[in-house]
């Protein structure tokens, strides 16, 4: 679903209409083909590990700055992007866990003021805590004591992430589900137990959630000429 939806969503904006989006995205789909052909193991902690693993959230901050420059829509996105590199980098190291969900945090608020709360539907908000709510519960039941509360906020305010982005819509909407994919998974595989080929799903489903919003910000893209 994420990369048919992600490639659906690309194909479109790559139209005639928006000539230059595909060549101002060609830098994210090369450090992605980078992050997954390297493939670094997980116990290899170095910078360079990090900037390798940011680096395609990063050039989708970059993309923004070329496509959209301007607009509160685009520089809160493009906020949520800079804090989701921090946290990126941050859970590299194992001992940076908290840090790098405080930076996700940041950017998952971000992403909810940058989607607004016109239309608010608090039904979705309902069935989004019903659907979230249990599987939440049931993560907390492995954590340590001193872990329940912050990843118990963290859950909270993706929940908000995922409530606002349903509510705008398009590919904001997908994005938002698929970081909350990747986010459950993730969770799951951390604190619970580990499950199979569990850094690929994450990671391809966080970077087509990261995508998918991103490109939410084309409206009428005008390039920078200078």
């Amino acid at each position: 679903m994420d990369a048919g939806k992600a490639g659906q969503t690309l194909k479109t904006h790559c139209s005639a209409q928006r000539p230059d989006v595909c060549r101002w995205l060609s830098p994210f789909i090369l450090s992605c083909c980078v992050y997954f052909c390297l493939w670094i193991p997980e116990d290899q902690l170095s910078w360079f590990a990090a900037l390798v693993k940011c680096l395609p959230v990063l050039c989708l901050a970059g993309f923004l700055w070329v496509m959209s420059p301007s607009g509160g829509y685009t520089q809160f996105l493009q906020g949520a992007l800079v804090c989701s590199a921090v946290g990126d980098a941050c859970l590299i190291w194992p001992a940076s866990f908290v840090p790098g969900m405080a930076a996700f945090a940041t950017a998952h608020l971000l992403y909810v003021w940058a989607f607004g709360f016109s239309p608010l539907q608090p039904g979705l908000l309902l069935l989004i805590i019903l659907a979230s709510g249990p599987y939440l519960s049931l993560v907390l039941q492995h954590l340590e004591p001193d872990m329940v509360l912050p990843v118990a906020a963290y859950g909270l305010i993706l929940m908000a992430m995922l409530w606002r982005g349903l509510a705008r819509g398009g590919s904001a909407g997908w994005g938002a589900l698929l970081f909350t994919l990747s986010d459950g998974v993730l969770a799951w595989d951390t604190f619970a137990q580990p499950l199979p080929h569990a850094r690929l799903v994450i990671m391809t489903t966080y970077y087509a959630a990261q995508l998918l919003i991103t490109l939410s910000a084309l409206r009428s893209p005008v390039p920078k000429t200078d």
